[in-house]
């Protein structure tokens, strides 16, 4: 007899928000929907809020029994594990938590996980400009930065599922300190969203960007989104921003091709709006830090996805 469960549920926890979707074997959304990661302080009642949310949805589906599975997507989520373990970007992150496990009591539906950047490059991968790479990066930028390596048509997890952790390398030593981990200069406290706001206050504060429209602004208001508006309009500092973020993204990228040669680097998240403000300081970087061997063979690209459409996708690629 025919198997019922057709259908998966993908599950992208971001820093700020979570998104969802029901999607069918051809890799199709069905439904969608977001709910807060941050109003909740412990991870039951986040729980509780994203099954309050997701389980209309699945009942309008046909029920739980329709559903082979559910595939999640976290920071620092352990696949082998099923497990968040000290993620920096999490409220009611607490240590090890068994989200899987705990999902599935929940949703009496099968439920695996997976670092978000891996979700992401699964999806991109299976439904973007990836689906003929064997070797390929897969970087997300927003609250944080996250990193999912593929080589040889496989995604790296390392021994105990934590491989790709790019954002936490350093890249300027004794540099800015991480507002969660406490080291000082990782490619996170500058390359992020959050990276990103923090570096236009500092230039504020400088006093060496007299007129900026970023002025009138109180430091509470100050984000990427706006930097970044602001720099369509021409304003120095915010463009003085995205040229240092990409000098700093390009030197880790390069790092990155000249230990695991891919054939493309991909750039996903919401940075990425910013277009070649960040792209073509990014590229300069990354190839001055090259040496000879790799230089002018990877392909630094946009991803073509969504940018909620590949890590629902790519999270919910593992419930099958």
């Amino acid at each position: 007899m025919q198997s019922t469960k057709n259908l998966v549920i993908g599950i992208d926890i971001g820093g700020t928000n979570t998104v969802f979707g029901l999607v069918n074997k051809d890799g199709k959304i069905l439904s969608r929907g977001t709910i807060s990661t941050t109003t909740t302080s412990e991870v039951n009642e986040y729980i509780d809020l994203l099954y309050n949310a997701v389980q209309p949805e699945i009942m309008k589906m046909g029920g739980p029994e329709m559903f082979c599975g559910i595939g999640i997507g976290a920071p620092n989520g352990n696949f082998y594990k099923g497990t968040i373990e000290y993620a920096p970007n999490l409220k009611w992150q607490k240590g090890i938590i068994p989200f899987a496990s705990l999902m599935e009591q929940k949703f009496g539906i099968p439920s695996y996980l997976t670092n978000d950047a891996n979700a992401a490059a699964i999806g991109e991968m299976k439904y973007g400009a990836a689906k003929n790479m064997k070797d390929f990066i897969m970087i997300t930028l927003g609250t944080g930065v996250g990193s999912g390596i593929v080589a040889n048509g496989s995604l790296i997890y390392g021994h105990d599922g934590f491989a790709g952790e790019m954002g936490h390398m350093t890249v300027l030593p004794g540099g800015r300190k991480h507002w969660s981990t406490g080291a000082f200069g990782p490619l996170e406290a500058y390359a992020s969203a959050t990276g990103v706001r923090l570096t236009a206050i500092e230039f504020l504060a400088s006093g060496k960007f007299k007129g900026s429209l970023l002025e009138k602004h109180p430091n509470e208001e100050i984000n990427s989104k706006l930097i970044f508006e602001y720099a369509e309009k021409g304003d120095v500092l915010c463009l003085e921003v995205f040229r240092v973020t990409g000098e700093i993204l390009g030197l880790a990228l390069a790092n990155a091709v000249m230990f695991s040669s891919p054939e493309a680097i991909f750039l996903f998240g919401g940075l990425c709006d910013a277009g070649d403000m960040l792209m073509k300081p990014v590229k300069e970087s990354m190839e001055k830090n090259l040496i000879p061997v790799f230089q002018n063979k990877v392909h630094l690209i946009f991803s073509e996805l969504k940018q909620s459409d590949a890590a629902i996708l790519g999270a919910s690629a593992l419930a099958w």
